[in-house]
């Protein structure tokens, strides 16, 4: 390792000093966001909400202050259903509900994790990773359909929002000292030999979250009644003796849905499927699966769903060039090299490989628009709110979904024999910190 002098310093220094286009740039700069300098207005001409495929859908939802996003974007997915069966102009199902039960397998699969590690070094990667981890909102598909699977949905008035599952942050500090609380104490519990009082605390902590959890969430209903007036002005009150009896009853197969990623790194070859180890909520549920393809595959199949009809759930990483007041996500519409006058380009297994890249956030596609038969631009139903894009859907440009979105869920029907071979085939496990085990927020 080498210092820097300070007369290379000096001379960088005079360099800048001498460099107009920086002096004008710092002056802008001063008074100015950086977006708004190193936005390209030429952009806006082909990101105008107009698609040759556009899906009619409900009013869009509000995550709020939480990491809820594949919940909503799944529970999205299913409206479409109730909407559809009954004739209904609005309609969602409680995202809380959802939420608690997430919340209570996480925290069970947490335990039961911790069992792997108790006699091994503090510094084990793995379980540092996972305490870091600890209990977060996000998640993958996979995962919804095992919360699904086993507790059935609600409609959102069986139980509603509270203060604490749309602003997450303070309830998710506390479990995780309570889980990094029960690990620290499993240890010496375990290395002491005493493996039934590690037990005993086990069980002791996992009751004491559940209580946690619904002080928090509320109670979960054990039986419903799903109220609503439908389009034509008919009222009716169905009862269902649990949120799982109602949930059979729409008559879909969740397991019907495969996972697609596209990852172009060097150790995830195509036509091959993935799991992540130590990723999950429900023990015993849907393992997480991943089926990684070609890009213009992935796009292929999701096209293949809108056309029949059906609006597709999926995840990108959010956190780069969008505009969230217009609803907009367009690459080509900032142009950070010429304001800056240095690159920033990377390819995109570069950023899954060094950081720069991964899901963080699930939405819904809702249309698209063909050009050729390829896509230009995508809507999206997003989950925050109505307030920003068009009442709160958004635009992604053909060119920012080929470079940000990782994956997509479809149905299985619309893949090759070989396709869905290789999806049923015996997974390579990935690291606990791959980067397609990272969880939409």
């Amino acid at each position: 390792m080498k210092a820097v002098s300070l007369q290379t310093i000096e001379i960088m220094d005079q360099s800048y000093q001498k460099d107009t286009h920086q002096k004008a740039m710092r002056r802008a700069l001063s008074k100015n966001a950086v977006d708004t300098i190193a936005f390209v207005s030429e952009s806006e001409q082909s990101t105008q909400f107009r698609f040759s495929i556009d899906i009619e859908t409900l009013p869009v939802t509000n995550q709020k202050a939480s990491g809820r996003c594949w919940l909503f974007a799944g529970l999205n997915i299913l409206r479409e259903l109730v909407a559809k069966k009954y004739n209904l102009k609005e309609f969602e199902f409680s995202q809380n509900y959802q939420a608690f039960w997430d919340k209570f397998e996480k925290i069970n699969y947490f335990l039961e994790a911790m069992d792997d590690f108790l006699l091994c070094d503090s510094d084990d990667r793995t379980l540092k990773h996972l305490l870091q981890m600890g209990i977060q909102d996000g998640g993958q598909w996979d995962m919804f359909v095992s919360l699904v699977d086993k507790y059935g949905v609600v409609p959102k008035e069986q139980m509603p929002e509270t203060f604490a599952s749309s602003n997450t942050a303070a309830m998710n500090r506390l479990i995780n000292i309570k889980l990094r609380k029960y690990a620290a104490e499993a240890r010496l519990f375990a290395q002491a030999s005493q493996i039934e009082l590690k037990n005993q605390l086990k069980t002791q902590v996992l009751s004491e979250l559940y209580g946690f959890l619904c002080t928090n969430f509320g109670i979960p209903p054990k039986a419903i009644r799903f109220e609503y007036v439908n389009k034509d002005h008919q009222y009716a009150n169905v009862p269902f003796e649990s949120p799982k009896a109602f949930f059979d009853h729409l008559d879909v197969d969740l397991n019907d849905y495969v996972s697609i990623i596209h990852s172009p790194t060097e150790d995830k070859p195509y036509m091959r499927s993935y799991t992540i180890a130590y990723l999950g909520n429900v023990l015993g549920g849907k393992p997480i699966i991943h089926l990684n393809v070609p890009m213009e595959r992935l796009k292929g199949l999701v096209v293949s769903q809108l056309k029949d009809n059906e609006i597709v759930w999926f995840g990108a990483d959010v956190s780069r060039d969008g505009d969230r007041e217009k609803g907009v996500w367009d690459n080509l519409a900032y142009d950070y090299e010429t304001a800056f006058q240095m690159s920033f380009s990377m390819t995109k297994d570069q950023k899954l490989d060094y950081l720069q890249g991964a899901m963080n956030h699930a939405m819904v596609i809702t249309g698209v628009n063909l050009e050729n038969d390829l896509p230009t631009k995508w809507k999206i139903e997003n989950s925050w709110g109505n307030e920003r894009g068009l009442k709160g859907y958004y635009l992604m440009s053909g060119a920012w979904f080929d470079e940000n979105t990782y994956q997509a869920v479809v149905h299985k029907k619309y893949l090759t024999e070989a396709e869905l071979n290789a999806y049923q085939a015996e997974p390579v496990i990935l690291k606990p910190w791959d980067p397609m085990g990272s969880l939409a927020k």
